[in-house]
């Protein structure tokens, strides 16, 4: 009797945990090869915990005599037992040694038979929690769908009471319906070791109707992957921006259709879609604020004051004065000359570490020193949350004399100048101008001071043109 045909078919399910690509995937070495010697160890006992060993077993000397008939050139001899395996990474980190020594006998010896891709979800989720100014993220702010859009509509009095609760498998469910007729994905849900957040990692392939069958490269792609994470009582999401766009070529037609940043589009735009719920709709609204430090999205949007007490605001928010600048009755406040002379009386910190009596600063000097205060606050302005780049789009139009129409902004497309501003800590570096007399501080928006807490802003006639850029 002839052996019935098999077929295969399609399937919109996501892709499985213990989906494993081969050892010898070139991949492999660079995408471990990026933590540390430690780190990889500890990721191994993570592995090899009994709570976690049943999913990444490693290749044991039963599995050899079962595979007799495969040849193995493995210089490793397998392991009697998961113990066995224990303490030999056990050994590996007692003594010296480099860190390749660790990924060849991961990927030669232990487990020669594959990694799996939730094992890959786990080295890169511990390179980003080790490495936090390894991504650029984005800060998109959680909606209610409708509200905002009309102007007649009123804002609830407490959103952060609106703030959906997130079951995990039920939004990755939701999450899977939303992009599964278009692509294979991969999830890996982690929470970070040293900030309140939880990570959705989402490795993304090419259509599910693809032939022929995709390569194990495409799996260990770093282009592919994209990171998402929730604060913990927020209504803000960060997402990893996408990397640039492919070079045009021959083969621009195909790339287009498998640009990661289409499929990074289409996972942002699926994400409210799957905590949305019915007559319960919500949309991710931009807030025009980027950067590679993720203490810098928590503090700027996050589940503190957010962008509330920046600039001269941080005066109260460091409780340097009593009260608030919003309540009405008396206070024990002090003005700006009391507190400048306060501060100068016990003497003021230069740049080499030496301590100055006041009287050592001329009137002009102190007067500058006033004038930073009001404008950048007591803190030095976002020092405790750096932006490493600032985009500045001016969109004045050229021509003397022509009379702007102001509905028509939204309309341009392109900036007539732009400005970009990188660095470590972009307001503290402009508030140091200030202090240096290059800028004039009374002159300064804003936006250049680090009150408004973006990192992209669009300006006309030297004001801000609210934007959904970010």
């Amino acid at each position: 009797m002839a052996r019935p045909k098999t077929i295969s078919a399609p399937t919109p399910a996501s892709l499985p945990n213990d989906l494993r690509i081969p050892s010898s995937t070139p991949s492999l070495v660079k995408s471990f090869g990026k933590l540390s010697r430690q780190a990889l160890i500890d990721l191994v006992f993570q592995w090899l915990d009994s709570r976690n060993v049943h999913a990444f077993l490693p290749y044991l000397e039963q599995d050899h005599v079962d595979s007799m008939g495969d040849e193995d050139t493995s210089p490793y001899p397998p392991a009697k037992s998961v113990e066995e395996v224990r303490d030999v990474y056990y050994d590996l980190q007692d003594r010296k040694g480099g860190k390749r020594e660790v990924i060849d006998r991961v990927l030669e010896g232990d487990w020669r038979h594959g990694i799996s891709l939730r094992q890959i979800a786990m080295a890169d989720t511990r390179y980003m929690d080790d490495h936090p100014l390894s991504l650029r993220w984005t800060a998109l702010e959680l909606t209610r769908a409708g509200v905002g859009d009309n102007k007649k509509m009123q804002q609830p009095e407490d959103f952060s009471a609106c703030i959906p609760r997130i079951h995990a498998s039920t939004f990755l469910n939701n999450l899977q319906m939303q992009i599964s007729p278009l692509v294979k994905a991969h999830y890996y849900l982690a929470r970070s070791n040293s900030l309140p957040l939880t990570f959705l990692r989402i490795c993304v392939t090419d259509s599910l109707y693809q032939h022929p069958r995709q390569s194990a490269e495409t799996l260990v792609d770093s282009s592919r992957v994209m990171f998402v994470a929730f604060p913990d009582s927020c209504p803000f999401i960060y997402t990893s921006l996408s990397p640039a766009t492919p070079k045009a070529g021959p083969s621009a037609t195909t790339a287009t259709a498998t640009d990661p940043r289409n499929l990074h589009r289409l996972i942002r735009e699926s994400i409210p879609m799957a905590l949305s719920q019915p007559h319960e709709r919500y949309t991710l609204k931009a807030t025009a604020l980027t950067a590679k430090s993720l203490e810098a999205l928590l503090a700027l949007r996050g589940p503190g004051r957010s962008n509330a007490a920046n600039g001269a605001f941080s005066i109260f928010a460091d409780a340097v004065v009593e009260g608030s600048p919003l309540d009405p009755r008396p206070s024990k406040t002090v003005s700006p000359e009391e507190y400048m002379e306060k501060g100068s009386s016990n003497g003021i910190e230069t740049e080499n570490g030496a301590k100055s009596d006041e009287h050592s600063y001329s009137p002009v000097s102190k007067k500058r020193k006033l004038a930073v205060h009001s404008r950048f606050g007591t803190s030095g302005s976002l020092s405790s949350a750096p932006l490493d780049r600032f985009d500045a789009r001016l969109l004045d139009k050229p021509e003397p004399g022509e009379k702007d129409n102001d509905d028509n902004i939204g309309d341009v497309t392109q900036p007539t100048i732009s400005l970009t501003f990188t660095g470590n800590d972009v307001f503290r570096g402009i508030r140091k101008l200030t202090e240096l007399g290059v800028v004039d501080p009374a002159r300064m928006p804003s936006w250049m001071t680090g009150e408004e807490a973006t990192s992209v802003v669009a300006v006309h006639r030297g004001k801000r043109i609210t934007k959904d850029t970010g």
